[in-house]
């Protein structure tokens, strides 16, 4: 090995130029890799923060109602005509044993029932719809961390104290201390002290929540000692689907996963990936390109030098060594300015950039590129190293 390295680094020192050209290109080509690569992540993680801020990974209801369906007498025919049945706001058979359940299940890491359901809320003579969200606050915030997005008051609920949103409060002209009524229907009303108002930064939650405790909202929709829904989080959102399907299986409930409610943003989030992983395709294969041609290039110049290395005694093998050799070192050389570029690249970014959202960068991340780049070079050199080292050496020697 020692003879391929003296030789491979000759040759490189002899042709500077067409070193450092190449040596430019990978690394142009591996900082676009690994910049782009977490800039893309980092977009990706924000607008799944974002999204799941204000959401579940998964929910789990009571399964739909169906209409009852009598079978015809025998030996008759029946034309049914039918519509779905409406789903009445009901509660989840015995959701006690299903939380428990639910609080040993491996990879989910919070779960909280709570019931929600519609109102109207009052002041004066204005009326505004509203959707009653009856939560345990230990449990709930665990999914959903309200508190952080406390704009006025604190985050308090029970003893008649309710939070609500920042557009809601808005609308009824109200602030922290006032008394907002709850209509539930049927004479169902109850009077609440407004102990804070949140932003969750999506109108149209922001326009309608009203926390309360669970026994307040059970009282005003009618349904003592219920829970209309279990929200449950899990260790890997990308895998809330399979868990949710695990869940259904065994609980027999309906278990819906934010990627179900949110398909147009999977969607989305997986186009970007696969641009993500092209771009970075494409790339490589352009450095493949650059390090075969510069190596062929390289073959043709020195073929007399070959020719007088074989004849010397140099062999097939060490000659293909060589070339590999090369084509390693300007893979490892270019990745390794590449990914420190792609560190500046993001540094700048976060410093100076426009504080839309901020690049994390995985500590793999460069090595994975610094990797994929030496391969490729060394791959690269296959085809200009099989034709050096098959060169006869007196054929070499009158080359001109």
């Amino acid at each position: 090995m020692w003879i391929e390295w003296t030789i491979a680094t000759r040759f490189l020192r002899e042709g500077k130029a067409q070193s450092a050209l190449i040596l430019v290109g990978i690394a142009v080509g591996v900082a676009v890799i690994v910049f782009l690569t977490a800039l893309i992540t980092g977009l990706q993680g924000n607008i799944i923060n974002r999204t799941l801020g204000t959401q579940a990974h998964i929910k789990v209801q009571p399964p739909e109602e169906y209409n009852r369906i009598v079978r015809p007498a025998p030996g008759t025919a029946q034309l049914l005509l039918e519509s779905k049945r409406a789903q009445r706001l009901r509660s989840i058979n015995n959701w006690q044993q299903v939380r428990d359940v639910l609080d040993t299940m491996p990879r989910i890491t919070a779960v909280s029932p709570s019931i929600s359901g519609p109102a109207f809320a009052r002041r004066g003579t204005a009326l505004v719809s509203v959707a009653l969200i009856g939560i345990d606050p230990q449990r709930y915030l665990r999914i959903i961390p309200v508190k952080d997005d406390m704009v006025a008051g604190v985050f308090r609920i029970g003893a008649g104290d309710a939070v609500i949103g920042k557009q809601l409060a808005t609308d009824l002209g109200m602030r922290v201390g006032d008394k907002l009524r709850l209509d539930g229907g049927q004479g169902r009303e109850s009077v609440v002290n407004v102990a804070g108002i949140f932003e969750l930064g999506v109108r149209e939650l922001d326009a309608r929540y009203v926390y309360l405790d669970m026994k307040q909202a059970q009282s005003l929709l009618n349904l003592p000692g219920a829970a209309t829904n279990i929200d449950v989080t899990v260790d890997d959102i990308f895998d809330a689907q399979a868990i949710a399907l695990r869940i259904a299986r065994l609980t027999g409930l309906k278990a819906e996963s934010w990627m179900e409610t949110n398909s147009q943003l999977v969607n989305a989030l997986r186009s970007q990936s696969i641009s993500t992983r092209m771009i970075s395709v494409f790339v490589a294969l352009s450095v493949a390109l650059g390090i075969a041609s510069v190596l062929s290039v390289s073959v043709v110049q020195r073929t007399r030098e070959i020719g007088i290395l074989r004849a010397m005694g140099t062999t097939r093998e060490q000659m293909l060594g060589v070339f590999l050799l090369q084509g390693g070192l300007f893979g490892l050389t270019g990745s390794l300015f590449g990914a420190a570029a792609g560190y500046g690249l993001v540094g700048v970014f976060n410093t100076f950039g426009p504080k839309l959202f901020y690049i994390p960068v995985d500590p793999w991340l460069p090595v994975a590129a610094t990797a994929l780049a030496t391969v490729t070079g060394t791959l690269a050199a296959a085809v200009p190293a099989r034709r050096a080292a098959s060169l006869d050496p007196v054929e070499a020697i009158r080359h001109v």
